[in-house]
């Protein structure tokens, strides 16, 4: 629900007596929240599931967004978003998602986080405009109130219902396991030395320790911590760059739309390319695309090659949610996946956290964008650069490679 917090802002700011800066800070403090509990919330995936936890954060999100719509004072509001909404939002989001979908497929892991991940890319197109509407309507308290109805019966009834842990909960086996070891045309099992290369580093333990003690470990914290910075800070500032080089508004809210656009629409892909491509190459192809479709952006101050930059930047995007969640799987397994994500989102959060504040300095210091974005495609390149230097870890008891 935080897409809708730039919809809210002037109303709520006006109504709740608060200024603008001051409410931003409410989104620093989400982000922080998420990712200090990160670590806590994996290993409980690991261990019970999503069903549970899922079915809990709607509840708790629910009836937070219910509760917001009857706040009179900012403070109120703030302790509602970060408890209730914040903590409830923890327990049933992206990472839970996506490490439940990591259990389940191993082959075709590419394609089945792509596809899981489209819920957030519609719901970031269309909420905005959903919230809009519903705000001229019936104003932004019973707005709320809608949305805490709506999260109880879209996430938790469905999460209760359908949600499980892994497949051999279900006496079943992660998608081609047995199609690639088993040949059914023979008397006995066929060994696949692929299959059994996949399944023996997916069943692999890791503890906590072992994990932070791995280079891949904090290669693929920073290299994925400099996307964050894109969808956390450089996304943010998009509008004002846009305007500041002398385009109109509307120019500046398409750019938006492309940028939304190119980032739905080019997951699929993604997620295909996953499963064709090495993930430390496709991961490097994702950082250069960004990069490169900035440095257009930077380059001419044109109309045209401004919309090509930008979508370029977008395809980058659709890459960061697919391949983010799928490098750590393909790395570190299905066993200890949610205890390694935590870890990860501590760390890659922090780079979010940061990276709003980062472009608004350096404008505030310069009087321009181009120091910052500048900075930041050195970073891109950097983390495609690194992208190549990742390689399956190994324990010291077992190698997995």
């Amino acid at each position: 629900m935080s897409s809708t917090l730039s919809v809210f802002l002037k109303p709520l700011t006006e109504d709740l007596g608060v200024s603008r800066g001051l409410f931003s800070l409410l989104r620093s403090g989400e982000i922080l929240i998420g990712a200090a509990l990160a670590p806590l919330v994996g290993p409980m995936v690991d261990r019970y599931g999503g069903r549970w936890l899922m079915a809990g954060g709607a509840l708790a999100a629910g009836i937070g967004l219910v509760v917001l719509s009857q706040v009179g004072a900012f403070w109120q509001f703030l302790i509602l978003r970060w408890t209730l909404v914040t903590v409830g939002g923890v327990f049933m989001c992206h990472m839970v998602v996506s490490v439940t979908v990591s259990r389940w497929f191993v082959h075709k892991r590419g394609r089945a986080i792509a596809m899981a991940s489209l819920g957030q890319g519609f719901s970031k197109v269309l909420i905005p405009v959903v919230t809009a509407t519903l705000f001229v309507s019936v104003g932004w308290r019973f707005t709320w109130a809608i949305f805490g109805v709506i999260t109880l019966i879209i996430v938790l009834i469905p999460a209760f219902i359908f949600m499980r842990r892994s497949p051999e909960d279900l006496g079943l086996k992660p998608d081609g396991v047995e199609e690639s070891a088993i040949d059914h045309d023979a008397a006995k099992p066929k060994f696949d030395a692929k299959a059994s290369k996949t399944i023996s580093a997916d069943d692999v333990v890791w503890t906590w320790q072992e994990v932070i003690r791995t280079q891949t470990f904090w290669i693929i914290c920073f290299i994925y911590g400099m996307a964050n910075v894109g969808i956390a800070g450089l996304n943010l500032h998009v509008f004002a760059y846009v305007t500041d080089i002398g385009f109109s508004t509307i120019v500046a809210a398409t750019v938006l739309s492309i940028i939304a656009s190119t980032q739905l629409g080019s997951t699929l892909v993604w997620g295909v390319i996953s499963e064709r491509m090495e993930i430390r190459r496709s991961s490097m192809l994702m950082f250069l695309i960004q990069a490169i479709g900035l440095t257009l952006v930077l380059s001419i101050n044109q109309l045209v090659p401004l919309y090509a930059g930008f979508f370029l930047y977008g395809i980058g995007l659709g890459g960061g949610w697919v391949l983010q969640e799928l490098i750590w799987a393909n790395y570190f397994g299905r066993v200890s996946l949610g205890m390694v994500r935590g870890l990860g989102i501590l760390v890659t959060h922090a780079f979010g956290a940061a990276g709003a504040p980062f472009f608004g300095f350096v404008h505030d210091l310069t009087g321009s964008y181009r120091s910052s974005f500048l900075t930041f495609v050195m970073a891109l390149l950097l983390s495609a650069l690194l992208s190549l230097l990742v390689r399956t870890p190994r324990k010291k008891s077992v190698a997995v490679s």
